[in-house]
């Protein structure tokens, strides 16, 4: 095999690969003396098969699969040799091979680019840290006590507010035919809790107990349930009964309530719950700051290929979003071209970004252990309530979507390494200040 670069252009690389015709030839013989070995065939006694007769039938197959092979390991060879890692699969423009001629095609590769992740104790980070306070307890108490509520009848003469409990009978049609989920007796609705559609709830204000009322209500044109969206659904509603609703009272019962022994407990656990809520986005804010400070600090080049890869995938959830509304109107109107360009950018520095803290991973051994697999293996698979066992079939046999459980992890432990040799701070700062993203947007990583 001659393996010449004839182009270096950035990161891509390009050869001429030139196998003679005796090497193939001689490969293609060593497979069919193993096959003269092995084969049985009605006639003869195994591995007596004549060579002509194995030759007849199978030199036509074990060519092609020799072929094949050899352009493989063309790519292998011309850039293990040189020491080059390849970014993404190799692209071959391969002539019709002829049989007893020379193989010749070209190879073309993007290869990974040199980085030097240098001294990360130069960095300097802040990190947003929030004390948990009685307030905060107190408040997460009362919402455990407005989850844990009952209700009792209103005993004042009035229509139905915002806040008020409402007992329904309802029937809804959609062009006048039923559907699953729209009729029901005795259902209790909260006004205000947008647990059903706005103009549903909406209609109901005012009403009172023994009211008969007749809605027709709009389904979104995201609607889950697509032979429902943009529909108009009518509801025949009778208004049973008017209640309010009743806090639980904050004490020992309530905590039994959550399996906890007395007030006291309640109130511990609800500090460890804030305890590693504001560490979590602490870590996150601080995590946001150090990919800043790097996608600032590195601007090596990357493959273009993977580029196009992460913006196809950037791209596809913007207009995925885009078309079931979820996009704001000022940035759903600007020109395509725009946000195309905003996007591609976002893409290269996620590229760039996950080049760098693979490389960082690499150099320190970083590794992703069965343990760790495991636990995000079984955590995907209780997303699924009643198919946990289907989930985990699906990731026992397919090793890309092991690999998509692999990355993020891999990802966390580079950036806590990375965040152990870097220098920071520690800004205390109002709850309120630790929710906020800085810039609305999601992490870029």
């Amino acid at each position: 095999m001659q393996i010449t670069e004839t182009s270096a252009d950035g990161l891509k690389r390009e050869f001429k690969i030139v196998i003679a015709a005796q090497e193939i030839d001689a490969k293609v013989q060593v497979k069919l003396d193993e096959l003269c070995r092995t084969m049985k065939l009605p006639g003869f006694r195994p591995g007596k098969v004549p060579a002509k007769v194995v030759a007849q039938r199978y030199r036509a197959s074990v060519l092609q699969d020799v072929v094949e092979h050899e352009i493989n390991e063309s790519a292998r060879r011309a850039t293990a040799e040189r020491g080059l890692r390849p970014a993404v699969q190799p692209d071959f423009e391969v002539p019709p091979f002829v049989d007893g001629k020379d193989l010749e095609f070209t190879l073309s590769v993007e290869v990974m680019p040199d980085i030097e992740p240098g001294d990360f104790s130069a960095i300097e980070l802040e990190r947003p840290v929030t004390e948990v306070d009685e307030a905060a307890i107190a408040a997460m108490l009362s919402g455990l006590a407005n989850y844990a509520k009952s209700s009792e009848p209103l005993t004042e003469d009035r229509g139905a507010a915002e806040g008020d409990i409402l007992v329904i009978d309802f029937d809804g049609t959609v062009d006048g035919v039923a559907h699953e989920g729209m009729k029901a007796e005795g259902h209790e609705l909260e006004l205000g809790s947008k647990t059903f559609l706005p103009d549903f709830e909406t209609g109901l204000v005012g009403a009172k107990a023994g009211e008969h009322r007749r809605l027709e209500v709009g389904f979104p044109g995201n609607y889950q349930a697509a032979e429902l969206a943009g529909k108009v659904a009518v509801f025949e509603i009778d208004v049973k009964e008017l209640r309010r609703p009743v806090p639980a009272a904050i004490d020992d019962a309530l905590a039994q309530r959550f399996g906890l022994e007395n007030l006291a407990g309640l109130q511990d656990s609800a500090r460890t719950r804030l305890t590693a809520e504001y560490t979590t986005m602490s870590r996150r804010r601080v995590k946001r700051a150090l990919l800043d400070k790097l996608a600032d600090l590195y601007s090596f080049p990357v493959p273009a290929a993977m580029v196009d890869i992460e913006f196809e995938a950037v791209w596809t959830q913007w207009q995925s979003e885009k078309q079931a509304g979820r996009i704001g109107e000022k940035e759903a109107s600007r020109p395509e071209e725009e946000v195309k360009a905003e996007y591609r950018s976002i893409a290269e520095r996620r590229v760039r970004l996950g080049l760098l803290l693979s490389e960082v991973g690499r150099r320190n051994n970083i590794k992703v252990t069965q343990e760790e697999l495991n636990r995000a293996l079984v955590a995907e698979a209780k997303r699924y309530p009643g198919h946990e066992r289907e989930v985990l079939d699906l990731f026992r046999k397919n090793e890309d979507a092991v690999e998509r459980l692999r990355a993020p992890i891999y990802e966390e432990k580079t950036i806590d390494f990375i965040l152990e040799l870097v220098r920071i701070t520690d800004r205390v700062v109002s709850i309120e200040e630790l929710r906020k993203d800085p810039d609305d947007e999601d992490e870029v990583v």
